[in-house]
């Protein structure tokens, strides 16, 4: 890649360690409020008193089909905490100290209206070479002096596996809408916003090097998750991000990819759960080597054009 291009952002960003560490504290604040606030918000849905949620929180976590409309109060839950971990105070962030607007977050003139289409099929081509990852990841074995870290991190991963397949199982298309915001809308524009469209542009204003601040980033938002058993297909799912925005310039490509990525897990959940679709996406099953092959190829393909196209169009 060319060396002038590894200018993520105008000379007005501030590129120093400080800067980052404000941010920091602004997510933590944020996650502090949000987790406050989604106690009281639940106390009120479920009708309860503030002092006893935090017993039905557990429950809902450790088995929410035993609480009375869990599904809605997880999705309550999930969306206030996500709102203000996340979304909220990169904003508060963006425009108070780095003092910029959301247009800020587009470096480059709008992209070329085909990239959209591509970073559509790039999202949906890169599924299968990325369960292999996700094979591969899950398959990973501590040596015996790590092994109660194995075992706490498989605790956790079942725990999440426990939420996951709760909060997956709707048949209204009312939940589907709802999920499609809670579970795919805020995440991606939040997790965007944070880790691509701030923490990435600054440390590769301050490195100068582009590709090491997409993979660190990526690395982070891998790991904010706590899910040890896919860090690395999300990783890899994070670096894809990183140079759709990278390339285009546009933040908000890289959120829509993100949202076509979780969204289409959802979709196709909700499919199957109505009996349209026989296939469950979300069962384990090895991946041919043929189509990881083939997914491998016009995942490259798409990347390849997708950078060309950005680079080619005049700003």
């Amino acid at each position: 890649m060319q060396k002038s291009n590894l200018n993520l952002v105008d000379s007005r960003v501030p590129g120093n360690w400080g800067s980052l560490l404000v941010l920091i504290g602004f997510v933590l604040i944020g996650m502090a409020v949000g987790n406050v606030l989604a106690l009281v918000i639940l106390a009120v849905y479920l009708s309860v008193d503030v002092s006893s949620v935090t017993v039905i929180l557990n429950q809902l976590i450790t088995e929410p089909e035993k609480v009375k409309n869990g599904w809605y109060a997880m999705m309550l839950l999930q969306g206030t905490v996500h709102f203000f971990s996340y979304l909220l105070p990169s904003l508060l962030y963006w425009y108070f100290i780095e003092r910029k607007t959301l247009q800020d977050f587009q470096y480059k003139s709008k992209p070329d209206p085909k990239i959209w289409i591509l970073a559509f099929v790039l999202v949906l081509a890169f599924i299968p070479l990325n369960s292999k990852f996700i094979e591969w990841n899950a398959a990973m074995t501590f040596p015996d002096a790590l092994s109660g870290l194995e075992i706490w991190m498989k605790e956790k991963e079942e725990q999440l596996a426990v939420l996951t397949k709760f909060l997956t199982t709707y048949d209204h298309f009312s939940q589907l809408l709802i999920a499609l915001f809670v579970v795919v809308l805020l995440p991606a524009w939040g997790e965007e916003t944070l880790f691509r469209g701030i923490i990435q542009r600054k440390l590769g204003l301050q490195w100068k090097n582009a590709h090491l601040a997409i993979w660190v980033s990526a690395a982070i938002f891998s790991a904010i998750h706590f899910q040890f058993y896919g860090f690395i297909p999300r990783m890899l799912l994070g670096a894809v991000f990183g140079y759709l925005y990278y390339w285009t310039g546009s933040l908000w490509i890289a959120v829509f990819a993100h949202f076509i990525n979780n969204g289409f897990v959802l979709v196709m959940v909700y499919l199957y759960n109505i009996k349209v679709l026989d296939l469950n996406i979300e069962e384990t099953k090895t991946m041919p080597w043929l189509t990881v092959l083939v997914s491998l190829f016009v995942t490259a393909g798409i990347l390849l054009t997708i950078r060309k196209t950005a680079s080619d169009k005049k700003y």
